[in-house]
């Protein structure tokens, strides 16, 4: 064989080695909707800073929106692979027919909070109250903490007066004393305790007052489920490189110190706070678990919130909680 020849066959040989080698990492897209203030925000803030997309070879596009609804739509409508949503939604819309797929992502709720001078000592003081609660009347905290005192004898709807409104307005009532108490959402609840507020009760803590376990996951990762089958491979990566964010902000609090800004403070004990909560809110339990602690808590949500939360849906519709299939 001529040099030339010989040369161009090396050239060829290496070319396709090249190419062949970079198919073997090439990265793989997926698309995922985050909160810019959320706590997905911050584990992918983890997830660039520490490279772990790149070493999954994992292309993860993220887009902003302002509420958790807009990411509903995005991934009804087809421009999300992903979003994070909660396990009731997912139910109801399987009832209607839908595809999708719930995956645990946090087991962080909300608490009642008061002022530090509030006579508000425990839960059997809130009877001829006025509570604020976020978010409406079919909101998921206000009912576990509805269902776990009717245990009790007492039902809040009734023995109580009760408000609703957006959760950052009733953050401030409650601070000017407009309110006697508040049910508020987690991160806000880290709001009122930096600025004087005491907890009175964690809704999580009611949760095995109603039947269940231990703490299970309300919100999660969303997603259809056909689109899983198809891209299987990819979801386990973009799954595995999520806990190990997870595992980073777990253990690391220089980590909290980096991320403050997407956190949105500066101060150190409010960073703390925020810390603990988030770590607490870990969910590391098996699925198993985790389903059927839902199947208990969807029975309390139907019957006290109705079908204006959970549809026509009796129980937990079938398969609400992913599996990967087997690899073969």
């Amino acid at each position: 064989m001529h040099r030339t020849s010989a040369h161009c066959v090396c050239i060829g040989i290496l070319a396709t080695a090249a190419l062949l080698s970079g198919s073997a990492v090439a990265q793989d897209a997926i698309r995922v909707v985050a909160q810019k203030t959320g706590t997905f925000a911050w584990e992918l803030d983890v997830i660039r800073a520490h490279g772990l997309d790149k070493q999954a070879h994992l292309t993860i596009e993220a887009t902003e929106l302002a509420s958790p609804e807009a990411g509903k739509v995005a991934l009804r409508g087809g421009s999300a692979d992903l979003v994070v949503s909660d396990w009731t939604w997912v139910s109801r819309e399987r009832t209607l027919g839908a595809k999708l797929v719930f995956y645990p992502y946090s087991s962080a709720l909300g608490a009642v909070m008061v002022l530090q001078a509030s006579p508000i000592v425990n839960l059997t003081d809130l009877p001829g109250r006025k509570l604020a609660v976020a978010g409406g009347p079919i909101d998921k905290s206000w009912l576990f903490l509805r269902a776990a005192l009717i245990r009790d004898g007492i039902d809040l709807k009734t023995q109580a007066t009760i408000v609703y409104g957006a959760p950052t307005l009733l953050a401030e009532k409650a601070l000017q004393g407009e309110i006697d108490a508040t049910l508020n959402y987690w991160n806000i609840c880290v709001s009122l305790q930096a600025r004087g507020m005491r907890r009175v009760a964690e809704v999580a803590d009611l949760l095995p007052r109603l039947g269940v376990a231990g703490h299970p996951a309300m919100i999660g990762y969303v997603f259809d489920n056909d689109w899983a089958a198809r891209q299987q491979e990819v979801l386990m990566r973009f799954l595995d490189v999520s806990m190990k964010a997870k595992d980073i902000l777990a253990s690391s609090d220089a980590e909290w110190e980096r991320i403050a800004p997407s956190v949105g403070t500066a101060d150190p004990a409010i960073l703390t706070l925020y810390r603990d909560h988030y770590r607490a809110g870990i969910p590391r339990r098996p699925i198993e678990q985790e389903e059927a602690d839902a199947r208990t808590l969807y029975g309390v949500l139907a019957e006290l919130g109705g079908s204006a939360l959970v549809g026509s849906g009796k129980e937990l519709a079938p398969g609400t909680f992913y599996r990967a299939r087997p690899r073969s």
